[in-house]
This record gives C-alpha cells, structure tokens and sequence, in this order.
C-alpha cells in the first residue's frame, strides 16, 4: 500500500456515500479532504496523528481514519458500504459524465447494476425522459461507455515501459548466449499499446521472468534460430504498412542496419517504423538526426503551489537546475480555473515578485514569467491586456466547454492563436489518452493559423497526454511552426515526463532546430522579447 492507495480509498468512500445519500456535509468535507491529501507530498503510508493534522483540511476524524488504512488496510465504513453496493453500479461510478447522484438514480429507478445493461439501456432510449438526464446526456453516457470498453486491455506506454526493460534485463542474465530483444509496439514506443512483444534467439522453451509488482498487461515471447533474428526482429518491430514500403522480402541478415543498406536506405529508427514518410525519405537519405532527451535546454509549463502545483516556485527551479537545465517557465492557472486555484491579478504581481527576487539568487539559471491562460469560450484569454502584458509568455489552454463541434472548436483556437500575447498554444485537443477523447478540431487550420501568427505548438509530454499528436508533428514542420515539449508538471519530479514527450517527438521526425526549448537561455530570451515588443 502506498499514498495514492489511501487516497483511492477515501475517494471511493466518499463517492459511496454520496451514492447512498448519506450526510452531505460528512461527504463535503471527505471530498475536501481527498484534494488535499492528493496534493500533498507527505508520506500518508508512515504519517502520525500530529503528521496528519498539520495538513490543510485534515481534521481528527479523517487522520483517524487514514491511520485506520495504515494498521488493517481497510477502512471498515468502506467495506460496509462495498457490502451494500452492487460491483456493477461501482463499475457505473466510473464513467465519465455521470457522478453518483445519477448513478444513484439509475440504480434505483432503472434497476441498473452494470455498465452492459446502461448502454442496453442507452440504445433503447430509457435515459430521455429521467429526470436531469435527457437526449444530450444519454448520448453522452453512451459514447462515454463505448470510449472505456474500446480501450479496455490497452495501457500506457508509460505504465509498462519499466517492466519492459527489466524483463529484458532478466531474460538476457538467464540465458546469456541468446539475442534478446523488445519489438513490436513497445519497441516502437508507441503511447498506447496492448502487450509486450519480445523476440529471442533459442531453441528452448523461455521462461517469463516473474517480477514483483508487475502489472497485468500481456506478455508474448517469439523463439527463433540464430540466423533468422535479425530479420524476423525488423518483420515483427515495423508494422504492415512500413514493410510494404520498403519492399522487404525474409532473408538472413546479420542486422537491422544491413537489412536497410541492402534496401538502399538510411537506417530508420525503430520508433519510426510507421509506414508514413520514414520510407521514402530514408530511400533519399532525408531522415535528419531524431531529437534526443540531452537536446533539450529548459523546461517550459509548470505549476507550482500558486495554483494546484505540489512544490514551491523555489522548489522547482532549484530541481530544474540540479537536473542540468538552463531555464524553467512557471506557467500556473488563470483566474477561470477555479477548480484548480487559478491566479487573480494580485496572485500574478505577488508570484512576479517572488521570480524577480528568485532569478538573483539562481542566476545565470532563469525563471520565466508565464500563465497557462484558459482560452474561453469565444476565444479570448483569460486576463486583461495590463496583466497579459507582463508576461514573458503565455500558453493558452482549453479546459473547458469540450463538446463545441469541430468548426466552432477551432474557429475558437484560432481567435486564441491571433491574439497577440499568445506564445504557445497548449494541449490542442485536450485528449488524455485512455480515459477521454479529444476536442475535435481541424489540425491543418490550426497549424496555418499557429504558423501565420509566429505561434508555437506545445506537445504536452504527460503520458496521459502526449497532445499535439505525433501524427501532426510533420506538417507543423512543413509549416515552419516549432514544438515546445511540455511536460505540464505539478510537481518537480513531472519534469521527468519530458522523457515521454521525446519518445513521441522522436516518431513525429523532429529534430532540436524545430524544438522550441532545445533553444538555449539566451536564445529563448531573444525569441520572447522580440514577441513581446512586436505586441
């Protein structure tokens, strides 16, 4: 058990008893109590009853409760609850559109106790006429449901990609005479993907390792002879459309690089292996060096303690620096995002301050003044043009009003795009990989309009994220228009999500000269204030 474990657990609670229409005060509270305790950098596993008291929010009952979790492992008010709740409306519970008040109504007035029968019940049209629901909702909840149940058995690259490499390890300490390697999706480092592939030179039958903590994701070892691996690595790494292109035929090669020198080509990265334009450009030798992780300078969008950060301004310069960068941006939320403690005009001169005084002690290391400004509904950000001026840049951001059809979501964009004060346009489609589908829009306009107003086009490197797609990354380079690798941390240790954003970076075919923060302090700081004095 671990921190987030007890956070489930008491979110989960909380959740059931709104379900059973327990006291609405007792679940305020409860509720509050779970966004504080997710922020927080406390470990809740070893914490006192002082320990616990001293956070924000957290009164005797909860701390109670919480050391409750840390002797049995279970909070005895949840396993009565669990008792008294169907598994499937707990299954309910998670799709996204509906909270437990609805859920509730549901259960108890529709008989609904599984996700199969909501959808059945979706597509007979029993949710119109409930009350609070109608057509839009039901339309909502069902394509809520087909989103989760087309993406169950798929994981993030992320989540896996540990356990990928110490199987690797493990593999190659037992059996030390054969080639061992990933292949497949995973050695495509594709973002999302539905089990392991590892091929191994042997004759024998091959044991998986057994690891602790593994997680469920399918495992699928491919034997061959010694002489037939290099070829079947290329046949089972690249994907259909990759190996039609290059015309591969299976013979017996000593390497992946001979393989391609007998096609006349470049060699091609195995993240690259996509079937797009990796083929024809490699035939002309027009493949340019791949960015790497040590190309990046600094690390731009991050939030700190001013609006739903973990760590301090302080905390995560100081972080950014040790890990060898020349430069961070803070970008906290604007004054829209109430939900999570966006910045009023004074918070932003009060913040502007504490960087001015900051940027004396860690220099040459720089801190830059940003935002993460909500684009709102018709377009415009989220503060007055005095406030927007005295930023060094801004990245406007959607957060909200996701269901606009394509041509109003990016006529939206674009307004943003224009506005002068904008640097970066963030997060595009605001998908998060796995759990919610994206803001539907038209990529070519957006980036014509990004290229046309000097805008930069951020690839978010969250591993729920990596948005803009690496599909776009081509044409944004076709366009002239740079990629800022983002990894929107709220915390120091997201900085680390940069890794992530190179991996998808890498399948796009950038290279540093077309990334944003590959470019130096005082490079970045050239770039910024002729923009600045442009507005």
């Amino acid at each position: 058990m671990n921190s987030e474990d007890i956070v489930k657990t008491l979110r989960l609670t909380s959740r059931l008893l709104e379900l059973h229409d327990e006291n609405p005060f007792k679940i305020k509270s409860l509720n509050n109590a779970v966004f504080k305790l997710d922020k927080t950098s406390i470990d809740l596993v070893n914490a006192s009853m002082e320990d616990l008291e001293k956070i924000e929010g957290i009164g005797k009952g909860i701390a109670q409760k919480i050391i409750e979790i840390q002797k049995t492992g279970e909070l005895p008010e949840l396993k009565q609850l669990l008792g008294i709740t169907p598994a499937g409306v707990i299954d309910m519970l998670a799709i996204k559109g509906i909270g437990p008040k609805k859920v509730a109504q549901l259960w108890k007035e529709l008989n609904l106790e599984s996700v199969g029968e909501l959808l059945y019940a979706c597509h007979e049209n029993r949710l119109v006429k409930l009350k609070g629901f109608g057509e839009k909702t039901q339309e909502s909840v069902k394509k809520a449901i087909e989103f989760k149940l087309a993406n169950a058995g798929k994981f993030h690259y992320a989540s896996v990609e540990d356990y990928a490499f110490k199987l690797i390890e493990e593999l190659k300490m037992k059996y030390p005479d054969s080639r061992i390697s990933l292949a497949g999706l995973i050695r495509r480092k594709c973002p999302v993907l539905e089990q392991i592939d590892i091929l191994v030179s042997s004759s024998d039958t091959i044991e998986l390792p057994l690891l602790q903590n593994a997680p469920t994701i399918p495992v699928k070892i491919t034997t061959c002879a010694e002489v037939d691996y290099a070829s079947l690595l290329f046949e089972k790494t690249a994907n259909h459309e990759h190996l039609l292109l290059a015309g591969f035929a299976p013979a017996q090669f000593h390497s992946e690089e001979e393989i391609y020198t007998s096609l006349g080509m470049q060699y091609i990265e195995p993240e690259l292996r996509e079937g797009r334009a990796e083929v024809e450009k490699a035939r002309g030798k027009k493949i340019p060096d791949l960015i790497q992780l040590s190309d990046l300078k600094g690390i731009l969008h991050n939030h700190t303690t001013y609006s739903d950060g973990i760590n301090s301004v302080k905390e995560m310069a100081e972080y950014c620096k040790e890990l060898g960068f020349g430069y961070l941006g803070i970008c906290d939320h604007s004054q829209s995002a109430f939900y999570a403690n966006g910045m009023k005009p004074e918070t932003v001169l009060q913040q502007h301050q504490e960087i001015d005084d900051l940027n004396k002690q860690l220099f040459p290391f720089r801190i830059f003044k940003g935002i993460e400004s909500d684009i709102l509904n018709d377009g415009s950000l989220d503060y007055e043009e005095n406030i927007l001026q005295s930023f060094d840049f801004i990245v406007a951001s959607v957060h909200s009003n996701l269901k606009m059809d394509e041509e109003k979501a990016t006529a939206r964009l674009i307004k943003a795009i224009e506005n002068p004060y904008t640097t970066i346009l963030g997060h595009p489609t605001g998908r998060l990989l796995l759990y919610r589908e994206g803001y539907r829009i038209n990529h070519k306009k957006v980036i014509d309009a990004c290229a046309a107003n000097n805008v930069v086009m951020e690839l978010n490197a969250h591993p729920y994220r990596l948005d803009i797609d690496w599909t776009w990354i081509e044409y944004c380079i076709s366009k002239g228009v740079k990629i800022s690798i983002n990894p929107d941390a709220h915390e120091k240790l997201g900085f680390h999500d940069m890794y992530y954003g190179i991996c998808v970076a890498r399948k796009g075919m950038l290279y540093k000269e077309m990334c944003f923060n590959a470019m130096n302090c005082s490079e970045i700081e050239t770039y910024l204030g002729k923009k600045n004095n442009k507005v």
